[in-house]
């Protein structure tokens, strides 16, 4: 198999390994690097976490062994340098932050890139890349038993895990499949408890994130065919709950429940950008469509950024973007 192939490559010729993941990251891409990184110790290699900023408070359950570092601690707990960087959840340099990208291009060590989002057709026969995956963390558990040929512990095995929870939104995606309950299957045996681990990720929110859900999702919205579903978040809003933007992500969940619902969309208003968030019932590719608005991402989970003007109001852009993806779905494919 190549990917194994690329990735046993990589790893035998390196004995220095820094991994790192896409700037803000998610559970996906901490959960895969944390869990490669204690593997990659237990074949003896000198491996690291490095990030562009450091762990947020309410991931550090997941690295128990504090292998996740930031950049600007590195000189002091890893004064070496590396042999390889392995990336996670992203398959591009410029998506790990500043900070990293100047770490990186300071030592412009090997690279390999670890993910299951569309990218370069060159990287799939150079890195591991498999957008099948349900989450990087799948394809990181493979990696570990089929390439590193190791049984998972269970410090390996939360961290990934919770990964594949977080990316699937609880396995409700269609790129989960009977391989992904098998690894979950694996990772369970080794003492796991899910309601733990679900409660762990989801139940540590406070009054103020149920208070600005509630204010989100009054804004819902629905076109004439009940088709396409949307919500609106404003950076004031953020502000005045004082909510991390990160606990914001899941809201457009929400709208999925609505029976006629096929595409949902969060429209996040940043100021001088707004992000669109967009989700798929599983019969339409919102990656197709957010790469026609000049986005990307997989045909069940995709997202795009628009600049606002000074004349442009965030109304605008919702009926725009919504007139865009209806025009989208009368010339899509069903997945």
């Amino acid at each position: 198999m190549v990917m194994i192939k690329n990735f046993l490559e990589a790893i035998d010729k390196a004995n220095n390994i820094v991994l790192s993941t896409h700037s803000f990251p998610d559970a996906d891409g901490i959960g895969a690097e944390i869990s490669l990184c204690l593997a990659l110790k237990e074949k003896g290699k000198n491996a690291i976490c490095c990030n562009d900023e450091p762990l947020l408070e309410r991931y550090k359950y997941l690295d128990p062994k504090n292998v996740v570092h930031s950049v600007d601690v590195m000189e002091e707990v890893y004064p070496h340098q590396p042999d390889l960087v392995i990336v996670v959840d992203t398959n591009t340099i410029l998506r790990t932050g500043k900070k990293f990208k100047e770490y990186y291009d300071k030592y412009n060590c090997d690279i390999l890139y670890i993910d299951h989002h569309p990218c370069k057709e060159k990287y799939v026969d150079q890195h591991c890349i498999d957008t099948s995956k349900a989450a990087t963390g799948q394809l990181v558990g493979e990696l570990i038993q089929e390439g590193l040929k190791l049984a998972f512990t269970k410090d390996m095995a939360l961290p990934l895990y919770t990964a594949i929870l977080i990316d699937t939104s609880s396995f409700r995606y269609p790129t989960v499949t009977a391989s992904t309950h098998e690894l979950i299957a694996k990772l369970m045996a080794t003492g796991i408890e899910p309601p733990a681990a679900y409660n762990g990720i989801y139940g540590t929110k406070k009054i103020e994130h149920m208070h600005l859900l509630g204010h989100v999702l009054s804004s819902a919205n629905v076109n004439k065919s009940e088709e396409i579903a949307w919500i609106t978040l404003k950076k004031e809003d953020i502000r005045h709950y004082d909510i991390d933007i990160e606990d914001t992500h899941a809201f457009i969940n929400n709208l999925l429940i609505l029976d006629e619902v096929k595409v949902a969309c969060m429209f996040r208003d940043d100021g001088d950008m707004v992000k669109i968030s967009m989700r798929s019932s599983g019969e339409y590719d919102v990656g197709a469509i957010a790469i026609a608005l000049g986005g990307g991402g997989h045909s069940h989970s995709a997202a795009t950024v628009i600049k606002k003007t000074d004349k442009d109001t965030l109304q605008d852009i919702v009926c725009d973007i919504i007139s865009q993806i209806e025009r989208e779905l009368e010339n899509a494919s069903i997945v």
